[in-house]
């Protein structure tokens, strides 16, 4: 198997992509209209954040088993550390720009932490940002004031400004994000079919004592999602994140077994892949107020 190369610096990056020299060595903001296109790179990996708006139709992106052939007003963030292949196609038009920031460009700024809030530099390639032609304007407003900034000459408010800039495009980026989930209702409507059907199936499964609880990672696995992406579009839609939603799929599973069966506790905590009863009662007091024992003399005397 071959090992992914790891580009540690912007200015190592630029060189592998044949763009010019980087002006800073921290931060770098390139018209990609004006660089070469043509590469296939496979396996790198980047020591640095990478924003990046894509028009064009001659280049894609393989992230993890994920690839996406860029159209119109497409954006998509990178953390450090992250594995990810180029491949070129025939058409020769690109437009759009990428932002390369190094971490220590961050160092001792509002952003040094801050940035890790921002749940979609974790996004698979596929779950990708769909600009309108607005949106798009008002991102590369913000772009256009960074690279002004950044062809000036640094002085001593120069960090801070990008660094304000930056935040602002953040927090555009965040937004339309939020409008993204909203209005893909025929897709968002999909997944969560997907995710309960998922869960059911699971659920439904005989041999869960040795499997165990489904956990978030596998869920996302199943579904192509990434974990945060899914997270966050749970918490949007159905104002609970992934455990919740498995957790009160747990307890749909535990009401129905403790009213239409006479299993005991532990048969039905085991039965859904807990490895001991007591997280099982547990857990189903925090959601339901009762234990399950409780619960099915409360339903029987409802009969």
């Amino acid at each position: 198997m071959k090992q992914e190369r790891k580009i540690k610096t912007i200015k190592e990056y630029h060189r592998l992509r044949g763009f010019p020299a980087p002006a800073h060595p921290l931060i770098s903001l390139v018209d990609l209209e004006t660089v070469p296109s043509n590469q296939t790179i496979h396996g790198i990996t980047v020591d640095f954040y990478s924003i990046c708006i894509k028009r064009s139709s001659n280049i894609g992106i393989r992230y993890g088993q994920q690839s996406y052939d860029f159209d119109s007003g497409t954006m998509f963030f990178m953390a450090p550390g992250q594995v990810f292949s180029l491949f070129a196609k025939e058409s020769p038009d690109q437009a759009g720009w990428l932002l390369l920031i190094h971490p220590d460009f961050l160092w001792h700024t509002s952003l040094a932490q801050g940035i890790k809030r921002y749940d979609f530099f974790g996004y698979l390639v596929s779950e990708a940002l769909f600009l309108s032609s607005k949106e798009e304007a008002i991102l590369n407003g913000i772009i256009g004031n960074i690279l002004q900034e950044c062809q000036t000459n640094l002085d001593h408010f120069s960090k801070q400004i990008i660094i304000s800039h930056l935040e602002t495009l953040l927090n555009y980026s965040e937004r339309f994000y939020h409008r993204q989930f909203l209005t893909r209702e025929k897709a968002n409507h999909q997944i969560l079919a997907r995710l309960d059907k998922l869960l059911e199936d699971y659920f439904d499964q005989d041999d869960l004592i040795s499997k165990g609880l489904p956990s978030v990672q596998y869920v996302a696995d199943e579904l192509n999602i990434s974990t945060s992406y899914l997270g966050n579009f749970l918490r949007l839609l159905a104002g609970q994140n992934t455990q919740q939603h498995i957790h009160e799929k747990i307890i749909s599973k535990a009401k129905e077994k403790l009213s239409v069966t006479n299993l005991s506790v532990s048969e039905i905590a085991y039965g859904l892949g807990f490895s001991h009863s007591q997280s099982f009662s547990k857990l189903f007091k925090v959601k339901t107020r009762l234990t399950p024992l409780k619960f099915r003399k409360s339903f029987c005397n409802a009969d």
